[in-house]
Formats: structure tokens, C-alpha cells, sequence
């Protein structure tokens, strides 16, 4: 059993070669999230709203509230576990944006704190990812689908 000292926050880090505003609109709309990340949403981010998103190769989802969107800027929201998760756009030149993407407050045991922020980490990395290859080279990698096929209700 693992004792901590303090609650796990993780960081997902990425450079996309796109400009700042393509970034943004990448996760504000699912239109563009849904190539990358989940298959369905009930809408686009809004500050102050709740929105679900589903996973359906998967059969989950989950709703997230929107606390702050700052436009090309940030991006803050909370999930149904109270987990919360920050982006932060930082543009490097007029073609280069990076992204960070913070996650914290898990709960539990300090076994499963560590757990949830380890899967959290990799998943928010394969986020990075799939989004760099579909904005820089219109690929979509199919990452979170791959991830786990054995999960796949579809299949």
C-alpha cells in the first residue's frame, strides 16, 4: 500500500505545429474532438454548461462541467469523480501551439490515486497524440479505440 504525502497531479505536454486558434477549437468542438478523442458529445464547450461524452467502442461516457474557458487560452472542467483538468494553450510562433494539459484531485486509496494518475497521464498523452497527427497530417490514428481492443463492445 503506498502512502502519499500529497494528492498525484499529472501534466501532458505537447507541441502541435498548427496556429494556437486551431488547437483550441479542436477540443472546444467535437466536430473536430470526436476524429481524435471520444465518438460522440452532447455539444460544444461552453463555459458554464455540461456536456457529455461517450465513448461508444467502449460503451462509456461521462459529463463533464465546463468552469472556465478563456478563448485560445485555457480551458477548465470537471468530471463526474471530481477530477479536474486544465489546458493551457501557449502560442510559440504564429504556426506552433503548446498544450498542457493538467489533471488532478483523484480520490481514494493512495493505491488507486496513483493508478487513476498513471492511466490519467498516458491517456491524456495518447490525447496529444492522436490530435497532433489529425491537425498536422490529417491522420487519424484511431488511438483510444486501439488502445484496448479487447474492451471493445463493437467488435
Amino acid at each position: 500500500m503506498i502512502t502519499l504525502n500529497e494528492k498525484p497531479v499529472v501534466k501532458a505536454e505537447m507541441l502541435i505545429r498548427k496556429p494556437v486558434g486551431e488547437v483550441y477549437e479542436a477540443f472546444i468542438n467535437p466536430e473536430i474532438t470526436t476524429k481524435f478523442w471520444f465518438t460522440k458529445s452532447s455539444g460544444r464547450l461552453e463555459e458554464g454548461k455540461t456536456v457529455r461524452w461517450d465513448w461508444e467502442m467502449y460503451g462509456v461516457g461521462d459529463e463533464l462541467y465546463v468552469k472556465k474557458l478563456e478563448q485560445n487560452k485555457v480551458i477548465r472542467i470537471e468530471w463526474t469523480d471530481g477530477t479536474q483538468v486544465e489546458w493551457l494553450f501557449t502560442p510559440r510562433t504564429d504556426n506552433q501551439t503548446f498544450v498542457s494539459i493538467t489533471n488532478s484531485g483523484f480520490s481514494g486509496t493512495g493505491d488507486e490515486m496513483v493508478n487513476q494518475a498513471i492511466d490519467s497521464m498516458g491517456g491524456y498523452t495518447m490525447v496529444l497524440s492522436g490530435l497532433k497527427a489529425y491537425l498536422e497530417h490529417n491522420i487519424q490514428l484511431n488511438l483510444v479505440a486501439d488502445k484496448a481492443p479487447d474492451a471493445n463492445v463493437n467488435w
